[in-house]
């Protein structure tokens, strides 16, 4: 049997929320993002949460905007295993436009809320909300291209 890409279980020290962890910790997610986790909100609409390092900086002591950059496109692809619509690896970015509004802060949670606008037969059309508590550090709106049905 195939070891599943993602550890998906339950998080215990954040009730309600699901790992959203590579189970190869050599890869992208793993050595450059780090802990991450997941959860539905709803129809069409799931939250993904990081937890921001000294390693994620930016020599303003803030969260490097290429940090946040690659946050967003995995927290597309997160929501989406969320909504049922896509496997691990079979799917990659078309589009990605981002508004950065504010600067995030080291030592607190960063937050993606997703939202999937419309799906169709190959795509996934998405946009959302990067915040930390009440302050908003990024906008923005994606597509996903699914995989080609074999």
């Amino acid at each position: 049997m195939d070891t599943p890409a993602f550890d998906s279980s339950p998080d215990p020290d954040n009730p309600g929320w699901l790992n959203w962890q590579m189970t190869d910790a050599t890869r992208y997610n793993g050595t450059v993002l780090g802990k991450m986790l997941v959860r539905s909100e709803g129809h069409h609409k799931a939250r993904l949460r990081m937890f921001p390092e000294h390693r994620h900086s930016n020599l303003r002591d803030a969260v490097h905007g290429g940090v946040t950059l690659g946050f967003i496109d995995v927290a597309m692809f997160g929501a989406s295993r969320m909504f049922g619509l896509i496997e691990a690896g079979a799917a990659v970015t078309l589009d990605l436009s981002v508004q950065f509004i504010g600067a995030g802060v080291i030592g607190e949670p960063l937050e993606a809320e997703v939202e999937l606008l419309k799906e169709t037969g190959r795509l996934l059309f998405m946009r959302g909300i990067v915040s930390q508590g009440e302050s908003r550090v990024a906008a923005f709106s994606g597509t996903i291209r699914k995989p080609s049905q074999k």
